[in-house]
């Protein structure tokens, strides 16, 4: 079938994948590689991939790309689910023939609720979705697809069974091929990484249990599976010779630190071909391991440090202690990695005085840059389940995104208004980055470099729109 993989048009400057997981477009602009779009598109010959928001394309720029295709598969979430069906429809109106399908975490765990509520969708893929893709692709009949939730003829809502998670990673073709094909990567922009950069994964999957992140329970699952080192560097080398522009590389695995001995030996290869990479990193590796990294092109690591009071960690499941991140935050300013810092705000057991903490927290560790989300309950999370069964959402029918595409405080607490945890996101902001000492160290870096310093003040004007758009919705 003549396949289209599209991320829609969506709101200005929301990112459709990174908002499948934070529920927001960013403080920055920012915008996220739509992999879990092109990993399928590598498996379906003479496929298409639109990444329309960092793009800049509206509706009618895809319209004869619509026009030309058999099947339109597309990545939802929570957040963005009412508009990218509404987009189906718009699908449908212009191609009636067409068979849409939607992808991820959101149609994993309510397949037959977003079926019903999509009525231009034919079906969804549940779970670890791309050989599901590929074989709808195929044409093979879909009676026969596992992982496979769709309308039969009569219109009955039709579930079948379960498809087996991958285990050889090996199986799956690189996707960096896709983005060179199909994207323009100088549009990708991380607040934290240098630009252009490209991003995918060396395995999926994650150890952890925290009770709010959503991809290892919807998707990936908890066990990690990896892809062999000999893969990941072998794509490794094609993508910097492909991409000689890019000035570094990010692994998107949800923990690429939770196999030590893998991440070691997958570092050294890296030195060897002289590259700058980064990853996702939980606070608790050590010295030693963060030696061999930094030895070998690491520069950065995205560490979710959610709280920095001891008890919410104990609630969430996050199985980290505040005084070992502490001291691996030591190691990393010691060894001169950068740390991009995440907090997440509203979590079960936060009090004014836990978010105090936390901000009190966040200045001694003082990450480089930080993020700060507020707790999102998605469906298919134990988060989501514990809410409902306390009465926490103070709205259940609200969508988690307001208009504009920011996040909202979906969660409330009989000691803790909504309303007060929205806020205290603003003032987590201003009161780490308007320190004296943050102010300076940002504008070392800026006299340093007139890239940066380009850079630094095109994200000043948007952090400053960020708060202020935050505190009109406030």
């Amino acid at each position: 079938m003549r396949t289209l993989f599209l991320h829609p048009p969506s709101f200005d400057g929301f990112d459709g994948g990174a908002g499948a997981r934070y529920q927001m477009k960013r403080e920055v602009r920012s915008f996220w590689y739509p992999t879990w779009l092109a990993q399928p598109a590598a498996l379906v010959e003479g496929s298409k991939l639109i990444d329309a928001p960092p793009h800049g394309l509206k509706f009618e720029d895809i319209i004869p790309e619509l026009k030309n295709r058999d099947l339109v598969v597309m990545h939802t979430s929570t957040p963005s689910f009412k508009a990218d069906a509404k987009t189906a429809e718009m699908i449908k109106a212009i191609n009636p023939g067409v068979k849409i399908g939607f992808i991820g975490a959101k149609v994993a765990v309510e397949p037959e609720k977003s079926l019903i509520a999509g009525g231009a969708v034919d079906f969804v893929a549940r779970n670890e979705f791309d050989f599901t893709i590929k074989e709808v692709a195929d044409g093979v009949p879909w009676s026969d697809i596992k992982g496979l939730s769709y309308r039969n003829p009569e219109g009955v809502i039709v579930h079948n069974e379960d498809r087996t998670v991958l285990e050889n990673m090996d199986e799956l073709p690189w996707v960096t091929p896709v983005y060179k094909r199909d994207l323009t990567i100088e549009k990708y922009f991380g607040g934290y990484l240098k630009h252009p950069y490209i991003s995918f994964y060396t395995g999926r999957g994650c150890k952890s249990r925290c009770t709010f992140c959503l991809w290892p329970q919807t998707v990936g699952g908890h066990r990690y599976r990896v892809r062999s080192v000999e893969n990941v560097v072998a794509e490794m080398k094609w993508a910097k010779d492909a991409f000689p522009q890019v000035k570094e590389f990010f692994f998107d695995d949800d923990t690429l630190t939770d196999n030590l001995p893998r991440v070691e030996a997958l570092a050294k290869e890296l030195g060897k071909l002289g590259v700058t990479w980064s990853c996702n990193a939980k606070a608790n590796v050590p010295r030693k391991t963060l030696e061999v990294m930094k030895d070998n092109g690491l520069r950065l690591l995205l560490v979710g440090y959610e709280s920095g009071n001891q008890q919410i960690l104990i609630n969430i499941k996050k199985g980290m202690r505040v005084d070992f991140a502490r001291r691996f935050t030591k190691d990393c300013h010691d060894l001169g990695i950068v740390i991009h810092g995440t907090f997440i705000l509203g979590l079960p057991g936060e009090t004014r005085e836990t978010i105090q903490q936390t901000l009190d927290f966040a200045k001694e560790i003082n990450p480089h840059t930080i993020q700060i989300s507020l707790a999102a309950p998605y469906p298919g999370t134990f988060l989501y389940r514990q809410a409902k069964e306390n009465g926490w959402l103070y709205n259940e029918e609200i969508d988690l995104l307001t208009q504009e595409g920011t996040q909202i405080a979906p969660l409330n607490y009989p000691h803790l208004s909504h309303t007060e945890i929205f806020k205290s996101v603003e003032d987590f902001y201003k009161k780490f980055y308007f320190r004296p000492s943050k102010i300076a160290s940002i504008l070392a870096e800026m006299i340093a470099s007139p890239e940066m310093m380009r850079r630094r003040l095109r994200e000043g004007v948007e952090f400053f729109h960020f708060l202020r758009s935050r505190h009109d919705a406030a």
